[in-house]
């Protein structure tokens, strides 16, 4: 499976997410999933909110438009952002979409 895939106009991102980092960013490609660090703690659904704030920024959507549909619980995520028109070209690279 890619690190991300279109579905119906929507971008489901495969994520790999390390809570607790020294600070939110992308940290690359780990196999098939996208890895983010983030700042948040896996305390309390902190670091989910964090990692739909992050990804909304990143993708220049609301907040809304990001839905954690797979692995609330764990480190691995299905993440679906609906609405994703161009996405930035090193983005698009890292991905492998678009």
């Amino acid at each position: 499976m890619a690190i991300a895939r279109r579905d119906d106009g929507d971008l489901l991102l495969e994520v790999r997410v390390q809570p607790r980092a020294s600070r939110t960013e992308i940290a690359g490609a780990m196999g098939d999933r996208l890895r983010v660090r983030l700042q948040a703690p896996p305390v309390d659904g902190r670091a989910n909110a964090a990692l739909v704030e992050f990804l909304a920024d990143t993708f220049d959507v609301p907040r809304a438009r990001v839905t954690i549909e797979h692995g609330l619980a764990g480190r691995d995520k299905r993440v679906r952002i609906r609405g994703v028109g161009v996405v930035a070209p090193q983005l698009r690279a890292l991905l492998g979409c678009d």
